[in-house]
């Protein structure tokens, strides 16, 4: 450190190696310190004005009075000390985007005119730096990295009814930049449990970092690979929900994830020693404990600095992170089927049908379904999304998925048949209505009414309004009926179907043929 004295067998070497014609910058390499500090030691040999041989003679006390004792108990020099004070903040300032060892140099300095500079500064920064936290070799810019890993260590909880112990997984993630910590204790290491527990996480933070950093586990990574990992396809679909990206640590290099490595070991400490003392009775009850527990170590103060993670979280992080959508990730399941004539594709576990677009029939599509949804793809593109149904062998369909000619006939209903009917004429309108009333089946009367309303295309409004006033007179209400009294040219109406079925109607003088004319 500066200002203290050097042991004396360095300065011994000092003055004999000056003695043997080396120079400076030789001296401080083969020392291992500052050509200043070679020039201090020199210079107050030349001022004492011995020769090296005198001085070498001298025992250690001697020479230590020659060339000055160590400041009492070591402690550093006014100068050194305002330095070491600024560096918590210094440490803390660093982890902000956009800020350097330059800028922080500049204020030091401008606090402290007759401080270090920037060379030494950097160079005790360091060293300061290396003696409180040893084990961290990276800077963490805030809300840029999540790291999440699962304990070595399993917890446990006792089933009250039975007494079985039952062992869970427990899950830790930390915040690179703060080193704010969460910890929940989970069932299984499964994706569905690996998810739930990172979504509390950013739910517990309160936002979204750039990036999360799992390990190799399958829950988060299929394919590990040093260059492009295999991401879990519903791993990766939460990473999107929530609008981060997902950086897997790579196979065998401990040090990605060095930050949450150690996490895991203080956790041992803070965490599990002091809940190992007691019986918890369900997860829920032993994850609360474990929250109590991590406040406190989130509210501790940092060694080597003057504030914990939680107070560096909420000054220097939590406004870094993206916002949190406003609905929480549904975990989706995933079901292979094949697209039916008819349209739809049948979601085996409901054993419901969901409609897709038409183009899409006869091919193998994939449908991704949650609690609530129901998406389905085709080629990595979603091509349907519904609301998810449970009646067995029912059908959800979307209009638009389906063909012209099928959409039309998804929409038959009385009403529509009954409107159609009167913007043609009122009698049309009774008539359909008493094809409507009397027939068993909807769809058979549908047909019958699409029949007969068709004819106006084919025999024009004025023909068919008269075709069903006569129909209506003889009390038949059919397809058939307005078929054949249309086709008929009533030449022979009396030796016609209705001659013997109906008598003819009143109508004076006008025979039958007329009536159509």
């Amino acid at each position: 450190m500066a200002n203290l004295t050097i042991s004396m067998s360095k300065i011994r070497k000092i003055l004999r190696m000056n003695s043997q014609g080396r120079s400076t910058r030789f001296i401080a390499a083969q020392i291992e310190s500052s050509r200043n500090t070679v020039r201090k030691y020199l210079a107050v040999l030349k001022k004492s004005g011995f020769t090296f041989e005198e001085v070498n003679n001298l025992n250690d006390k001697e020479l230590e009075d020659l060339f000055g004792k160590t400041r009492e108990n070591n402690q550093p020099s006014s100068r050194m000390q305002s330095m070491l004070r600024c560096f918590p903040h210094v440490d803390k300032e660093l982890k902000k985007t956009g800020m350097n060892r330059q800028l922080l140099w500049e204020a030091y300095i401008k606090e402290f005119p007759d401080g270090y500079k920037y060379t030494q500064f950097c160079t005790y920064y360091n060293q300061w730096k290396t003696r409180v936290n040893p084990t961290m070799h990276m800077d963490h810019k805030a809300g840029d990295k999540l790291y999440v890993d699962f304990a070595g260590e399993k917890m446990n909880y006792t089933d009250k009814e039975t007494g079985e112990v039952i062992e869970v997984e427990v899950f830790v993630a930390i915040l690179g930049a703060s080193q704010l910590t969460y910890v929940e204790a989970v069932m299984s290491q499964q994706k569905e449990d690996f998810i739930a527990a990172c979504e509390n996480t950013l739910h517990f933070i309160g936002g979204v970092p750039a990036a999360i950093v799992p390990d190799n586990l399958k829950a988060a990574v299929t394919k590990s690979s040093r260059y492009e990992p295999t991401l879990n396809e519903t791993f990766e679909d939460f990473a999107d929900h929530y609008g981060t990206t997902i950086l897997p640590a790579r196979a065998y290099r401990p040090r990605d994830k060095a930050l949450v490595e150690g996490a895991v070991k203080i956790i041992y400490t803070k965490v599990y020693a002091p809940l190992n003392k007691h019986i918890y009775h369900s997860l829920s009850e032993l994850n609360t404990a474990i929250w109590q527990a991590l406040e406190v170590h989130n509210s501790q103060l940092l060694k080597g600095r003057n504030y914990s993670r939680r107070l560096q979280f909420e000054e220097i992080e939590r406004q870094t992170l993206a916002p949190l959508p406003v609905l929480r990730y549904q975990f989706k399941k995933h079901f292979y089927a094949r697209v039916i004539k008819n349209g739809h594709v049948n979601l085996g576990p409901d054993k419901h049908y969901y409609s897709v677009p038409y183009r899409f029939i006869g091919k193998r599509v994939k449908l991704l379904y949650s609690r609530t949804i129901v998406e389905i793809y085709s080629n990595y593109e979603r091509i349907a999304l519904h609301p998810r149904e449970k009646n067995p062998y029912g059908y959800t369909t979307d209009k638009e998925h389906m063909a012209s000619a099928h959409r039309f006939k998804s929409d038959w209903t009385p009403d529509m048949f009954l409107n159609w009917a009167a913007s043609i004429h009122e009698d049309v309108r009774l008539y359909i209505l008493q094809i409507l009333e009397r027939k068993q089946h909807p769809e058979q009367a549908y047909k019958s009414c699409l029949g007969v309303l068709g004819f106006a295309k084919k025999a024009g409004n004025e023909r068919l309004i008269m075709a069903c006033q006569r129909g209506l007179s003889y009390g038949l209400y059919s397809y058939k009926t307005i078929q054949t009294i249309l086709e008929n040219k009533m030449d022979n109406y009396e030796e016609s179907i209705f001659a013997d079925e109906l008598p003819m109607p009143d109508h004076g003088n006008i025979r039958g043929k007329d009536y159509y004319k």
